[in-house]
């Protein structure tokens, strides 16, 4: 098993795409938390109606996190590419002939794409901390108001951990590598996110029995971030992690049982 997880790392990082996320994960954690963290002590400053609402704790994680918006998309396509690029380029044969058994073979890029995910967030909590901790500084606020948002820092690594594991499922499930990528980023940046607000503001129980249950709100739960007026109740930190850990078990399972019993030629 050993072997076969740093043939599953070598895969990635022998790639010239692995500093490219980087760099945009780095770029886009600092981008946003220097952004939110202007808005969002602004916006609690003056009071603004309509203007998204929370604890100082929730204000400082909703600065701290800014970024996964952008960082869940890409280790969602890196979960794709795992195993999508070995199907186009042909290379899953190599894969499964040095390591015959199969289910093997595919936990080791399932705990391969654990620490790439937590690899990229903590790029990405280097960026928005950095940044963000500036921005509070100069604002007035405390960069670390409670142990909380520690707590939401290390949950953020599992954020971006889980949404790979999700894009793993999603790349078995849609063969075509660049199909499975646009379907996949177009439901969680757009359809996922429309749907929610279509269903909470339709039907009344859509929020608190559909909607929080989303991948997306899920992902929001996990960071305890401010809440936007009109978006209803969440569920705890715990139980958005277990809701998203729930999405990521059922897709990467399926992904496996289907590779297990495909055939590969």
């Amino acid at each position: 098993m050993g072997r076969a997880i740093k043939a599953e790392f070598r895969k990635f990082f022998t790639t010239r795409m692995w500093w490219g996320m980087a760099i945009a994960m780095l770029v886009a954690g600092a981008a946003f938390a220097g952004l939110f963290g202007w808005m969002l002590t602004d916006q609690a400053q003056m009071g603004s109606e309509g203007a998204p609402t929370g604890t100082k704790e929730q204000i400082v994680n909703s600065v701290y996190t800014g970024g996964l918006s952008i960082g869940y998309l890409l280790t969602l396509t890196i979960g794709i590419m795992q195993i999508g690029s070995e199907y186009r380029h042909k290379t899953i044969t190599s894969t499964f002939l040095s390591v015959p058994r199969r289910v093997k073979a595919m936990f080791a890029k399932v705990i391969a794409l654990i620490g790439i995910g937590s690899f990229y967030g903590l790029l990405s909590l280097i960026g928005s901390v950095a940044v963000g901790a500036i921005v509070l500084n100069a604002r007035g606020w405390e960069p670390f108001p409670t142990s909380g948002v520690w707590r939401t820092l290390a949950l953020s690594l599992l954020v971006l951990a889980l949404w790979a594991l999700i894009g793993l499922g999603v790349g078995i499930l849609i063969p075509n590598q660049v199909a499975a990528i646009l379907i996949a980023i177009g439901v969680a940046w757009i359809i996922e996110p429309l749907a929610g607000l279509l269903i909470g503001s339709l039907w009344d129980w859509g929020q608190e029995h559909v909607v929080k249950f989303l991948p997306s709100s899920a992902t929001n739960a996990m960071v305890n971030g401010v809440t936007n007026p009109g978006m209803g109740s969440q569920l705890e930190w715990w139980g958005g992690a277990l809701t998203l850990a729930a999405y990521a078990a059922v897709l990467a399972g399926l992904g496996i049982w289907r590779t297990t019993r495909r055939d590969i030629s």
